[in-house]
């Protein structure tokens, strides 16, 4: 009877043994690695955000461009500086107190501003010019000058640079207001009869297209050039908008 309970006994024991050991089949396709599918959020959403900044950038870099004068562009102005002996111009300030033009004296002058044409009258020019050196075997002087081109509701142009009252010269565009805003290029400097009359060819870079009532046909430089009577007397038509007196 012992023994008959033993061995039921045992035989239960195994059974439950057999039962709890039968573990899910661990097959090779189970153990597989799967490819990875399911992009990380966190990365998806930093790369769509560079993605999308990236792109409005170049979108205001193309507009921006569009906006600016084409690069390389060239364009010419000329103007006539007249003194009409009316603004008590120019001063000269001896400051070296000799008798001849002399290092260091200055030069303070302001006269009337007019288009190539000669039709409209458009402001003034306004500097100083600092005596460097007098050239008696050229019969003129050179200077340092430091002045403004104003242009009355377009802006001003400033300019420095050499000026010989004895030869054509060539000055640097330093800046400008306005229409002019980030121009750079250089301007011819024709003296004509000094210090009443010069002429000048501006050539300008990295400003918009020049209003066409600046851009007039110039008149051919010479001493006898004159303005119109019109633009002379200022008359209506005659002037740009706010000219510069």
């Amino acid at each position: 009877m012992a023994a008959a309970s033993a061995s039921t006994n045992t035989l239960t024991l195994k059974a439950a043994i057999s039962s709890s050991a039968k573990l899910p089949s661990t097959s090779p396709a189970v153990l597989k690695f799967q490819p990875f599918k399911r992009t990380n959020p966190l990365i998806s959403k930093s790369l769509g955000l560079t993605a999308s900044t990236a792109a409005a950038a170049s979108k205001r870099s193309v507009t921006v461009k569009s906006q600016s004068a084409p690069a390389g562009k060239v364009q010419e102005l000329c103007v006539y500086e007249i003194n009409e002996r009316d603004r008590g111009s120019p001063a000269y300030l001896r400051l070296s107190q000799k008798s001849v033009n002399t290092l260091g004296d200055l030069v303070p002058f302001s006269n009337k501003l007019y288009t190539g044409d000669l039709q409209k009258r458009v402001g003034i020019t306004a500097g100083l010019c600092i005596l460097i050196k007098h050239e008696e075997e050229k019969k003129g002087d050179r200077y340092e000058a430091i002045y403004s081109f104003y242009f009355g509701d377009y802006g001003h142009i400033a300019v420095q640079g050499q000026y010989l009252t004895y030869e054509d010269t060539y000055l640097a565009v330093t800046g400008g207001s306005g229409i002019f805003e980030g121009v750079s290029g250089q301007v011819k400097l024709q003296q004509l009869i000094f210090p009443f009359k010069l002429f000048y060819t501006f050539y300008l870079k990295g400003i918009p297209d020049l209003p066409a009532e600046l851009c007039g046909a110039p008149v051919p430089p010479s001493p006898a050039v004159e303005p119109s009577p019109a633009a002379k007397a200022c008359e209506p038509g005659s002037t740009i908008g706010n000219f510069t007196d």
